[in-house]
């Protein structure tokens, strides 16, 4: 073998050696491989080549803000809480790989946040979540308290005494609570437990510092037709109600909305929409088709428990041009019909794309 040749194959060694610990840096920091470099959360990512790392925490951060941007040019006060995605609310500092200072841009997009299963969770149902992962969400949920944000907790029971206690233990944090009796997809009726709203309240509720109470309907239609619906929610005195945008297959008219914003006893609340920018769903009214995995591109697996459910690319400007940023995205539509503001889920879609899993799988396993 020649001098030159042992020196281009000993160059070449070196330059691969170089990539390689540069792609595990990379990692290192809390990338994810979509394509085959690293890339600051500055440079934009073209969508389509499939070799660029991207920092998904920051993607989603990003993500959430245009979306609060958009909706406060069409309406100033819009209420923007996002659902489940805590670790968004701290970023690992550059130099210290052991501080974790708040994300301060993307707090100041936001107005809340709310949290799932923090004394009584989901898997199993109405048991408390393993030590750890509690003290990990409350240290989390008093961060975003400290930086001004309302905390909304829901937790899961059908026992009144269990019930109780979760109560008891949000009330002294200044924590906004919910126990519902059914999982959080399937709540289609009223809490039975206490019949009547906790601290409730006939004052008018205008902005998101006066809410004592809230209830969260995932599936109006039991309820009757979109009138009916409305009217016996308007029967009820919460502060704040989270409703699907669409009753059915059909959206909730602007009447029906306004009607939701009347309590019983008097005085007005606020109205939220819910809205997951996490996951495309092919019972949704943008679904086409002809759309499947990989086609558009962004769409990518189906969830193992729900095939008419797809993560996306939610860093694709495809998905994100469907969620925001003009008058035919689904903010425009839900400021249109009236909302007084939105529910953000499926922010916690970044775990899916680091690698830890479907949310659901990752949760169950701590």
């Amino acid at each position: 073998m020649s001098r030159h040749s042992l020196i281009l194959i000993v160059f070449a060694a070196v330059l691969l050696a170089t990539a390689s610990t540069a792609a595990q840096t990379a990692e290192d920091r809390g990338y994810s491989r979509v394509q085959g470099r690293a890339i600051e959360k500055e440079e934009e990512a073209p969508s389509g080549d499939p070799q660029i790392l991207l920092d998904m925490r920051e993607e989603m951060r990003q993500f959430v803000q245009s979306i609060s941007t958009f909706a406060h040019k069409h309406r100033r006060n819009f209420l923007i809480i996002v659902k489940g995605g805590l670790d968004l609310i701290v970023k690992k500092d550059n130099l210290d790989e052991n501080r974790f200072p708040a994300a301060r841009t993307f707090i100041q997009s936001i107005d809340g946040v709310l949290q799932e299963g923090l004394f009584l969770g989901e898997r199993p149902f109405g048991q408390p979540p393993p030590a750890e992962r509690q003290q990990r969400l409350l240290h989390l949920t008093e961060t975003a308290k400290k930086q001004g944000l309302k905390v909304f907790v829901m937790d899961f029971s059908t026992d009144p005494a269990a019930i109780e206690k979760a109560y008891q233990q949000n009330k002294p944090r200044g924590y906004i609570p919910l126990v519902a009796q059914k999982l959080a997809a399937d709540i289609d009726a009223l809490p039975t437990h206490p019949k009547q709203p906790i601290d409730e309240n006939p004052k008018s509720v205008l902005s998101i510092n006066g809410i004592k109470n809230f209830v969260y309907i995932a599936n109006s239609r039991p309820f009757g037709r979109q009138d009916e619906f409305a009217l016996k929610m308007k029967q009820t005195n919460y502060d704040m109600i989270i409703v699907d945008v669409f009753h059915g297959r059909q959206p909730l008219t602007k009447r029906a909305i306004e009607t939701l914003k009347y309590k019983g006893i008097g005085g007005k609340r606020l109205v939220l929409a819910y809205v997951n920018i996490g996951s495309a769903a092919s019972y949704r009214y943008y679904w086409k088709a002809n759309w499947s995995e990989g086609s558009p591109s962004w769409i990518d697996a189906p969830f193992r428990d729900d095939p008419d459910r797809h993560h996306v690319h939610f860093w694709d400007m495809g998905w994100q041009k469907i969620i925001t940023g003009d008058p035919k995205s689904y903010i425009y539509g839900v400021i249109d019909q009236g909302f007084d503001g939105v529910v953000l889920d499926g922010i916690d879609a970044f775990w899916f794309f680091e690698g830890g899993g479907e949310v659901e799988t990752q949760e169950a396993a701590q």
